[in-house]
């Protein structure tokens, strides 16, 4: 059960107002310099706003009172002169706005990502991708649009009400009073709407979620979709996703625009009162028109800025929920934190050793269960099993992408729960069954495996991965671009391209999961071939359900139920005619059908 206290020291800490005083603290004194200028450039165009305003009051009485011609000439050209300032500092202010924003979203963007590269894979499992896509872009924009917001509410809004204000009291302190009697009531209509609109602001971000969730899931999936004909399915889902965004954005315009027929009513009401009053002045007091005029003239160029800055609140309580998206993950504690702290691995002879080791992914779920192997230096160690035996779990353990619930992890005697994990993984190269390329050329994936590799170096890997031949059978040989995941590849080609960026590695540990599982023959013994260059001297623990392709390993473990039933070489673990020996006949029991099957076929 959530904690009462905690849940209240959260609302304080993500509240409006300490969320602004934490943007304006991080990011807005940054530029500090700049925003200065813009609001000097602001009350510049707020300066520029008002004084036609104020000369208006002469134009009529030069024009209609006095006739005085030249007087007008003169006034006229001074407008233009205003207004020439006017567009000049609007620009600035608006260009240096546009470039502290684009600085303050790419800073958010960045920080957000490198937050990211320091959380576990537990962390992402949890998650769906587009939710943090969508963090990375509406999150980074929000903080910029509340800080642009409130600079501009304050530089040009703020400024050009007073700037106009302070003329209507000039021209009427009286006629000034009578037409503000009418904002008290809109400040209550407007305090009404703030806590709703955070909520449907809420409830647009996570609909706008699931749009993405499903658009992503069905271009990634697309071949299963294809397969299963779940075009209609799909076609559902997002219809729903898309109509509950559709909802909440109509219902947000509801309640944002609630207050527009107010706010006119009450300024025309304003308005009003004021046409009746200065009427009343002019006609009966015999007041001159040009004051009217220039009274009429600021009341009515108040009124857009003075609308904005009542719906400054309402504008800035959508963005804030944005923003916190933005804080949820960057404030969260690091999952996978730097350790800079502790030593680096140091490689002798690349020994690997598990001790009594215990593992869960969930709660009461247990998947190792006191895993005791070792992985000898310079060999090739493999795992064989039924599935969900634990035997992937022990590559993610030695990677520490997991830590051990009990029990030792070592190398060459060294805890690598001690030690860095950027030494850990500098010195091993993974190459998985669902091989993931990077957007990008084939030279650029296989030089991942080692930053600054030169091109004799990736051609060299390419070569001992006997990827080299394929590769320069496509026109922009190494330039080939992999399109997205690799699809662009092969299977086979896809694991040659991963092995060579292992090869390029160089790294002294070698852990490969099921990496020719779903290959075809002739791909699989390229592959195997490609595999032999890559374990040749290291340390090499292989992971295999297809146990023709790791009777060469030097000892082989059988792991079921979280622990080690039996370890030894091919033979030797056929002669023992235990779990190893059941697994091995089982799977050449199938072979051999499979083989009467084709014989039979081929006689027909």
């Amino acid at each position: 059960m959530t904690d009462p206290k905690h849940v209240a020291a959260d609302d304080e800490h993500y509240s409006n107002i300490a969320m602004i005083r934490r943007l304006l603290r991080e990011q807005g004194l940054v530029h500090w310099r700049k925003y200065a200028v813009a609001f000097t450039l602001m009350a510049v165009a707020a300066g520029c706003t008002a004084l036609p305003a104020y000369l208006i009051k002469d134009f009529v009485n030069e024009a209609y009172v006095n006739h005085s011609f030249q007087t007008v000439v003169l006034l006229g050209i001074a407008t233009m002169v205003i207004f020439m300032v006017k567009g000049i500092s609007d620009y600035g202010h608006m260009l240096i706005l546009a470039r502290i924003g684009n600085s303050i979203v790419a800073q958010n963007q960045r920080h957000l990502f490198a937050k990211l590269l320091t959380e576990r894979i537990s962390f992402f499992a949890d998650r769906h991708s587009s939710e943090f896509a969508a963090r990375l872009s509406v999150g980074a924009l929000a903080a910029n649009q509340v800080l642009n917001q409130l600079i501009t509410a304050l530089g040009r809004d703020f400024l050009t009400v007073v700037g106009l204000v302070t003329v209507m009291v000039i021209q009427d302190p009286k006629m000034t009073l009578v037409t503000f009697v009418v904002f008290p009531p809109a400040m209550l209509v407007f305090r009404k709407m703030f806590r709703r609109i955070r909520s449907i602001a809420k409830a647009q971000f996570t609909g706008g979620t699931r749009v993405l969730e499903t658009l992503q899931e069905m271009i990634q999936g697309i071949t299963v979709v294809k397969a299963f004909t779940l075009e209609d399915q799909l076609r559902a889902r997002f219809d729903a996703n898309v109509a509950e965004v559709e909802h909440e954005a109509n219902k947000m315009a509801r309640v944002a625009n609630r207050s527009s027929p107010m706010m006119e009513t009450l300024g025309g009401i304003a308005v009003a009162l004021g046409v009746v009053y200065g009427g009343y002045r002019t006609i009966v007091l015999g007041a001159t028109p040009g004051e009217f005029i220039s009274f009429i003239t600021a009341f009515l160029l108040a009124n857009q800025p003075a609308k904005r800055l009542a719906r400054l609140n309402i504008e800035l309580n959508s963005a804030m929920v944005n923003v916190r998206t933005l804080f949820d993950v960057i404030d969260s504690p690091a999952t996978e934190p730097l350790e800079d702290d502790k030593p680096s691995l140091v490689i002798k002879q690349a020994g690997i050793d598990f001790s009594d080791v215990f593992f869960a992914y969930r709660p009461d779920e247990p998947v190792l269960r006191g895993l005791t192997l070792t992985a000898e230096a310079g060999k090739v160690t493999a795992l064989v099993g039924p599935s969900g035996g634990g035997k992937s779990t022990v590559l993610n353990l030695l990677l520490r992408f997991y830590e051990t619930d009990s029990g030792v992890v070592s190398i060459d005697g060294q805890n690598i729960a001690q030690i860095s994990r950027s030494s850990l993984r500098a010195a091993i190269a993974y190459v998985g069954q669902n091989v993931f390329l990077f957007r990008g050329s084939i030279r650029d994936n296989i030089a991942f495996g080692k930053p600054g590799a030169g091109e004799t170096e990736i051609i060299a890997a390419a070569k001992a991965a006997y990827a080299h031949d394929f590769i320069m059978s496509f026109p922009r040989g190494y330039d080939t671009p992999v399109g997205e995941h690799g699809l662009q590849l092969s299977g086979g080609q896809r694991q040659r391209i991963a092995i060579a960026r292992a090869l390029i590695r160089n790294a002294p540990i070698i852990l490969l999961d099921e990496a020719t599982a779903a290959l075809d023959s002739q791909s699989e013994q390229l592959v195997q071939e490609a595999i032999a260059h890559l374990t040749e001297g290291r340390t090499s623990i292989v992971i295999a359900h297809r146990l023709q392709t790791v009777t060469h390993a030097d000892c082989i473990h059988v792991i079921e139920n979280g622990r080690v039933e039996e370890s030894g070489q091919h033979d030797e673990l056929l002669r023992r005619n235990g779990r190893y020996t059941s697994f091995y006949r089982l799977q050449f029991k199938n072979e051999e059908l499979a083989e009467q099957v084709i014989a039979m076929s081929t006689a027909k």
